[in-house]
């Protein structure tokens, strides 16, 4: 298991959308603290990767046998990145977990990092990286077909499968959002963090509320998910 963090130039679809912060309902969730210098945030990230990547790769194995569980996690440099996380996998389909410079700096404390880190680590263990993209392919598969049938043209054909590709990609967007925030709960809980705590993150970020194919839930979603989860471990 590689313990070095490297900076990488990573471009995929973010974890965190763009909208108005919207006050969530409900009790808010444990302070976050204040806002942090560049030293502590540092520190901070590093002590948090150091902990949580053992259980993030023993939690893969358990769950996914065959996967590949050699988790690297990166740091993305490209100045005027926006606060942000991400995952994906390289050619060889080893899974990367990306922070931006400005989600590092804008965390409040380690619960908030390692909540963020187990989310972005339990896309991949959930597998919903493969799932979208197959139903991305078969939306776009679906479409394109009929409108073949219906006597489309060339360019209408690829306009309806880049269509139903979007469709069928973030059919279930929000489902693997929870889901994420769920397993991200248990894997920051084991590695000793404050999952609740951590959830004080979603409180600072634009809120996409629940838009009709929208690719996040409603922030109040995603906090009542971190605390219902977190009721059955303590």
């Amino acid at each position: 298991m590689k313990k070095s963090l490297v900076i990488v130039f990573l471009a995929l679809a973010a974890c965190v959308e763009q909208g108005p912060v919207v006050p969530v309902s409900g009790p808010p969730p444990v302070s976050a603290g204040p806002a942090v210098g560049p030293k502590v945030a540092a520190r901070n990230f590093v002590s948090v990767v150091a902990r949580m990547e053992p259980v993030i790769e023993r939690e893969c194995r358990a769950r996914q046998a065959r996967a590949n569980c050699d988790f690297q996690i990166v740091v993305d440099d490209r100045p005027g990145q926006p606060p942000n996380a991400f995952q994906t996998v390289d050619r060889s389909g080893r899974p990367i977990v990306a922070f931006t410079l400005a989600l590092i700096a804008d965390a409040r404390n380690t619960d908030e990092l390692a909540f963020v880190m187990g989310h972005e680590a339990a896309h991949h263990i959930a597998e919903h990286l493969p799932r979208q993209q197959q139903e991305a392919m078969t939306g776009a598969l679906i479409l394109g077909g009929l409108t073949a049938l219906t006597g489309g043209g060339d360019t209408a054909i690829r306009e309806a499968q880049q269509i139903g590709g979007t469709l069928g990609a973030r059919r279930y967007a929000k489902d693997y959002e929870l889901e994420a925030d769920a397993l991200g709960t248990i894997l920051a809980w084991q590695a000793g963090y404050d999952p609740e705590r951590g959830a004080a993150f979603f409180t600072r970020i634009p809120d996409p509320g629940n838009r009709f194919l929208g690719t996040h839930p409603p922030n109040a979603s995603r906090i009542d998910t971190v605390r219902r989860t977190l009721a059955t471990l303590r």
